[in-house]
């Protein structure tokens, strides 16, 4: 008996109305489930506890797949697809999904595209039948409506399309006359070879079959045609405009030993055509032998079905049925479709937080939802003060505690676990959104790679911080943990005023994780450069406009230098001086008296920094207009230290156990990491990939968010040994 599996998203990809393809070309499928039992199937799945979608099998599957089951890491489950789609045109229809689905890499309930395609074409169907000794009704094939036929068959014939389904064209012939005109009513309607089958005389016997090597079979069931009509089932019967009812019953009164035979051959049939998880195998008996007419390898869900009638009949309703194949379809891709239930009290902590994060994909996306909707641009105080006391609330919920020697609200607030933070590790972030006031805010939305909005870039290392941490706490160990986090509310300031405490709480800790985002291509950064601010203002006189002067303008004068500052650049030194801003002020009539701009310097090294600002005051000299050139923002260089590259390794080491991508890189961009002392290994770009950062197309990538917290889980867990 298969156990339950782990509830999963879940995917009912059908065809019914869609017409969403690139051209409308080819052979348009005639097969339509109906709505009722997307209802059903839907329903049936939620009430097994998984999280279920309905998605028309068109061309923007893919897409809408991705939205919905976003790519996994290593060791996780994915999302799986319940396929009931028939296709929309073209051959071969029902391997249309399925082959999409192998091509992307989503499991999927029932056959793959190579056991559809052999099931679907009658012929080849037939010739595997009796390749395995399998019986079948004697046939030919009609190429043509006027080909001659084989001298062996013999009337009453079956006639039906070659490649279709659900008794499309299926007629049965009494002589010639009969058999051409419904050959050509074929080719004209289908466009395809005919199959001329020997018909056989008797009862129909219909057996489904669950599962795999071997599959389990149904009882038989038998369909009872009534008195009126032919003695077959045809599309008008299925869809209950023929005028009578075919009535099932289950099981076939045939004797125990033909009951045994008919599962047997269902079986066999099944496993000569290579379908996976469920089948309907039609057979006659003509008293004496079961033939096999066809084998269905998409069978029919319809409420009264014959399929679906043989299940209830070994105790599988319609909701356990659905739930059962979906156990079947996970015990063939992922072996045990559960693992046995995890004891907390002695849980490994590091399989624990993997399970824990996994599970919860949609609680990140929504959490950073959340995070992007609160506005707390760096210079919106409000806002930053309702940040900070939502992050307050977070970390007294986790059960740390306020370090109040650290903490100096609202630029920077620090919090520890009861073990404390001293000779531990130390998490740094931001709770600021470093953006323009003038760049309107961006909306959070989604594509199936990438998540945007405001400061999602900021917002996203919130997210994994804060799910990290629950997945240690949700087995008792955070508190035996010694760490410490910090977070700091002006970095669109340069950590201007929070960069003394975060001097402090670094020294204090063994290891500093800076949880900015990391850069694309999966990189954390081992080494950023630094950089200075200078605010440059340059007074003159306010000259009349087109009045002849000697004297100095200073917006000319103030360009000139500028300029002259530019070439104190160094591509080989790694060294750049940028005018960044430039504005003037003027009063009416005349010309600007007074320019201001922004100076913005980057360095590898310090005294490099030095260096610079002594060139710059000498560059703008004693003569001419009244200066200034205040420092603004000094953010020391990350340089590459053993420390770090023994970190950035433990993080490889563990990356590569789940497959995360990680690479190393430097940076231009100045980070809090500048401010981690000498001594105190230190990493940076820690938190998800993200692009475009403090612009209005910010993202960060789906993958990424589960993958960078799933490795900080997984980082903290290593430093508790176990």
């Amino acid at each position: 008996m298969l156990q339950k599996v782990n509830a999963v998203k879940i995917a009912v990809v059908y065809n019914r109305n869609s017409r969403n393809v690139i051209n409308l070309f080819g052979m348009p499928n005639r097969e339509k489930i109906g709505m009722q039992t997307i209802k059903r199937l839907t329903d049936a799945l939620r009430s097994g506890g998984h999280q279920v979608i309905a998605l028309e099998g068109d061309k923007d599957l893919i897409d809408r797949l991705e939205e919905f089951m976003p790519r996994v890491v290593r060791g996780e489950r994915p999302g799986l697809v319940f396929n009931v789609s028939y296709g929309i045109q073209g051959q071969a229809r029902y391997t249309h999904v399925p082959g999409i689905l192998e091509m992307v890499g989503i499991p999927y309930v029932a056959s793959g595209p190579l056991a559809h395609s052999l099931a679907l074409d009658k012929v080849v169907t037939k010739m595997i039948l009796r390749q395995h000794r399998l019986p079948t009704p004697d046939f030919a094939v009609l190429q043509t409506p006027d080909m001659p036929l084989d001298a062996g068959l013999t009337y009453p014939m079956i006639v039906k399309p070659k490649n279709e389904a659900v008794s499309f064209g299926l007629k049965v012939v009494q002589n010639e006359g009969e058999l051409r005109d419904a050959a050509s009513v074929i080719f004209k309607e289908f466009g395809q070879a005919v199959l001329a089958e020997q018909f056989i005389e008797g009862r129909e016997i219909n057996v489904g079959l669950l599962g795999n090597n071997p599959p389990e079979a149904f009882p038989p069931v038998e369909l009872d045609f009534g008195k009126e009509g032919p003695a077959i089932y045809t599309y008008e019967d299925k869809i209950h405009k023929s005028g009578r009812e075919v009535k099932p019953i289950c099981p076939a009164p045939i004797g125990e030993a033909l009951t045994r035979e008919a599962q047997d051959i269902a079986k066999r049939a099944f496993t000569a055509l290579g379908i996976y998880d469920c089948a309907r195998v039609d057979m006659r008996y003509d008293g004496k032998q079961l033939h096999v007419l066809e084998v269905n390898s998409l069978p029919s869900l319809g409420e009264h079905g014959s399929y679906l009638v043989g299940a209830a009949q070994v105790g599988l309703d319609f909701t356990k049925f659905v739930n059962r194949l979906v156990e079947v379809a996970s015990a063939r891709y992922f072996g045990t479709p559960a693992p046995t239930q995890i004891d907390v009290s002695k849980a490994d902590a590091r399989s624990h937080v993997f399970s824990y994060i996994t599970a919860r994909r949609d609680q990140l996306e929504k959490r950073l939802r959340e995070w992007v909707a609160e506005s707390s641009r760096t210079s919106d105080p409000v806002g930053l003060r309702q940040a900070v006391v939502r992050a307050g609330d977070l970390f007294q919920e986790l059960g740390m505690k306020p370090v109040a020697e650290l903490t100096d609200q609202p630029e920077v607030s620090t919090w520890e676990t009861a073990q404390g933070l001293a000779g531990g590790t130390l998490l740094v972030a931001h709770l600021d959104v470093p953006m323009d006031v003038n760049v309107a805010a961006p909306v959070f939305r989604r594509d199936p790679e990438w998540l945007y909005g405001e400061g999602i870039g900021s917002r996203a290392p919130l997210v994994s911080l804060e799910v990290a941490l629950r997945s240690l706490r949700s087995i008792r160990r955070l508190r035996r943990l010694s760490l410490g986090v910090v977070l700091y509310t002006d970095e669109g300031y340069g950590a201007r005023y929070s960069a003394e405490m975060i001097r402090k709480a670094s020294a204090r800790a063994k290891r500093v994780l800076v949880l900015r985002p990391g850069n694309l291509g999966d990189k954390v950064i081992t080494q950023r450069r630094g950089e200075r601010v200078y605010r440059f203002q340059a007074d003159g006189e306010a000259l009349r406009i087109g009045r002849p002067t000697k004297k100095t303008d200073v917006v000319r004068w103030a360009w000139t230098k500028l300029e002259e500052c530019a070439r104190l650049s160094a591509q080989k030194q790694r060294v750049s001086v940028s005018t960044t801003s430039f504005r003037t002020e003027a009063l009416p009539m005349r010309l600007p008296h007074r320019v201001v701009a922004k100076i913005v310097v980057t360095f590898p090294d310090e005294r490099q920094a030095d260096d610079i600002e002594g060139k710059l005051r000498t560059l703008f000299g004693k003569k001419g207009p009244r200066w200034e050139l205040e420092l603004y923002s000094d953010r020391p260089p990350m340089p590459e230290r053993r420390g770090t590259i023994r970190l950035v390794k433990e993080l490889e080491q563990l990356a590569a156990e789940w497959s995360i991508p990680v690479k190393r890189e430097s940076s231009v961009w100045p980070s809090v990491a500048g401010l981690v002392p000498a001594k105190t290994a230190c990493l940076c770009g820690v938190g998800p990939v993200a692009r475009d950062l403090r612009t209005p197309s910010e993202a960060v990538q789906r993958i990424s968010l589960v993958q960078r917290t799933l490795l900080l889980a997984q980082f903290l867990a290593k430093q508790l040994g176990t």
